[in-house]
């Protein structure tokens, strides 16, 4: 999600800028702008939706100059709208900033800046730090950064300009990434290199804390203190390779942007300092939810899966009764919603037909209506009461991986923002909580370097015909997650089941030819889940089993085992999802299916 470009040397920024945001349209954007400057002057264009309406806004006042920066944004702190599009400026109108990310503290630097005079003109959170570095600035743009971003906390790629110092962009970056192209008497910065890639093969990739003054002619790397030495590297990747950052497939890309995807999620909503979760629900209040008396769940495929692990969360957290229905089903039967009734409604395109269908009926029965969804703008999130954002950016492969743990992520902070409206939760359990979402990133990446042992689990079982997979309690659904990954992209014949059903049918499929994954973390029925691996044990079949670290039980059982890290059993579904997308990905590469356009499947579904 979001683009940054920019440029510096003898050329017209302006077209440099806008091809490259062109190239990065493939991230998701709902709005965009560029700045140059024109002989000291600051000019700005800006425009919501697609990059054509900037590109007609820019021939109608057409702007230039040899420096400028441009941005393609994703909107997370206020509507896309042209003011709040980037690039943001300072009160003079002199400094400008184009930032990827979310600052955490915005609000009450915000606050103190209006206090001390500033004007703001937009929503977002990116405005504060123009104003930041125009109350640090003293005629050195660089050192006004810096002491700009001594006071930010949160993720940013960012990049300015100062129409006094037309001959410098400076860029910083934290937890977002930036990239420098290197050329002969210009240079470029881009969030993603296929931007670049029609300019220059020599870049440096920044990392965590640098800050750089870019001239036409050199590029100085800092941090705080001192100066550092970053390589440059050359580029030999396509532009198809490139979009997908080295990645083989955008399915495995994908997969490893979940540490981000995750984080990007609950950022800006989650405070551990105030021991908050803050959700843009602006119509389920404390009073409306204490009068609903029933929710419902309605979703397709991945997510509806998602849908039933919040039910679960819901039931166990909040203490009201819920269903989870596939929407196809719920909008051709009789639906018993009222007043007193919440449907939440998930969608990663927020197009999905016959969700969007079941919506619109359940606002005629007169439920209130939420959206978990991905895409800002979108049909669901549109027509919704309220609207939960995932900040996934955009999941170009059709097997969902990301959007499904974002979803999951989301609909654990809206348990989590219930339960306070509904005082079901106490404030140390909450803070308990809170800590450990702080932690999830870092798990998710551990899980991650189980990748190499996955994949040689994949090559033993990438030729089988069919496979189950058993959990119980809130990984039952991640069972059938798992399972569905690998039909979809393998054409592996797949069923998930709650384990303790498997002696009511599925344990007569069970023989040596029937290969069984199990999710047997810690958890409150892990006792019984070993007595269902040793059901299964007992009529033949080949059992991999995801336990955490230090078991002892269960690996004895096991045939192999996949080792995740321990997390609160409420976490674990978007932990133990983790590995069950890795193998699906790797059975379907070995057996030389299409990853990510499987054949028969659409990403956004939008008929019946």
């Amino acid at each position: 999600m979001c683009g940054i470009v920019g440029y510096i040397g003898n050329k017209n920024a302006t077209d440099i800028i806008y091809d490259g945001l062109k190239k990065l349209e493939y991230r998701g954007y709902d709005s965009a702008g560029i700045a140059v400057i024109d002989h000291n002057i600051v000019k700005t264009n800006r425009s919501t939706g697609k990059l054509v309406n900037l590109k007609a806004n820019l021939e109608k006042n057409p702007i230039a100059g040899n420096i400028g920066i441009g941005h393609t944004r994703w909107a997370t702190h206020g509507k896309p709208s042209e003011e709040n599009a980037h690039p943001h400026t300072d009160c003079s109108g002199k400094i400008v900033v184009v930032h990827n990310g979310i600052i955490e503290n915005y609000i009450s630097l915000k606050k103190q800046l209006v206090e001390e005079g500033h004007k703001f003109d937009s929503e977002t959170d990116t405005e504060v730090v123009a104003h930041l570095i125009e109350k640090n600035y003293h005629g050195n743009i660089l050192e006004a950064t810096k002491k700009a971003l001594k006071q930010v906390r949160g993720t940013y790629a960012l990049a300015v300009i100062c129409g006094e110092e037309p001959d410098k962009i400076i860029v910083s970056r934290n937890d977002a990434p930036l990239v420098i192209g290197v050329g002969e008497n210009e240079n470029f910065i881009a969030s993603d290199v296929p931007a670049l890639l029609a300019y220059v093969r020599d870049v440096i990739f920044l990392e965590n804390g640098d800050i750089c003054e870019i001239t036409k002619n050199g590029v100085k790397i800092t941090n705080q203190d001192k100066l550092i030495e970053r390589k440059t590297q050359k580029i030999l990747w396509n532009a198809i390779q490139a979009e997908k950052g080295g990645y083989k497939h955008f399915m495995l890309k994908e997969i490893y942007e979940q540490p981000q995807s995750i984080q990007d999620t609950f950022r800006g909503r989650v405070f551990s300092d105030q021991k908050q979760i803050l959700l843009e629900i602006k119509n389920i209040t404390k009073e409306v939810l204490n009068k609903i008396s029933r929710i419902y769940i309605i979703a397709c495929g991945t997510s509806y899966h998602a849908g039933l692990t919040a039910k679960f969360l819901l039931e166990e957290f909040v203490q009201i009764p819920t269903e989870v229905d596939i929407a196809s089903e719920f909008r051709y039967r009789n639906q018993v919603l009222d007043k007193n009734s919440l449907a939440i409604f998930i969608s990663q395109s927020g197009e999905t037909a016959d969700t969007l269908v079941a919506l619109r009926l359940a606002k005629q029965k007169g439920a209130k209506t939420l959206a978990i969804c991905n895409v800002i703008g979108s049909s669901i999130s549109r027509d919704a009461d309220d609207v939960v954002y995932t900040h996934c950016g955009p999941e170009i492969g059709v097997a969902s991986t990301k959007a499904f743990t974002g979803q999951v992520m989301a609909l654990l902070l809206l348990v989590f923002d219930f339960a306070v409206k509904k005082g079901t939760i106490t404030e140390e359990q909450l803070d308990n909580y809170i800590k450990q979402i702080w932690n999830l990133p870092s798990k998710v990446s551990e899980c991650l370097k189980q990748a190499d042992k996955i994949e040689k689990i994949a090559k033993i079982f990438s030729q089988t015909k069919q496979f189950i997979y058993l959990a119980r309690n809130i990984n039952y659904p991640i069972a059938l997650e798992g399972a569905l990954k690998l039909k979809e992209i393998s054409y592996i014949y797949a069923e998930g089941y709650a384990a303790g059903e498997m002696k009511h049918g599925p344990i007569a499929l069970i023989d040596e030819n029937m290969p069984v994954m199990v999710i047997a973390t810690k958890s409150r029925i892990y006792e019984k889940i070993i007595s269902n691996i040793q059901e299964a044990k007992a009529r033949g079949a080949n059992i991999i089993a995801i336990v955490n670290e230090n078991d002892t039980a269960v690996t004895k059982l096991s045939d192999y085992q996949i080792v995740v890290p321990e997390v609160d059993e409420i976490f674990s579904p978007i932990i133990n999802v983790i590995p069950l997308q890795l193998f699906a990905y790797y059975v379907s590469t070995m057996r030389g299916c299409d990853v990510d356009q499987p054949r028969n499947l659409a990403k956004s579904v939008t008929v019946e």
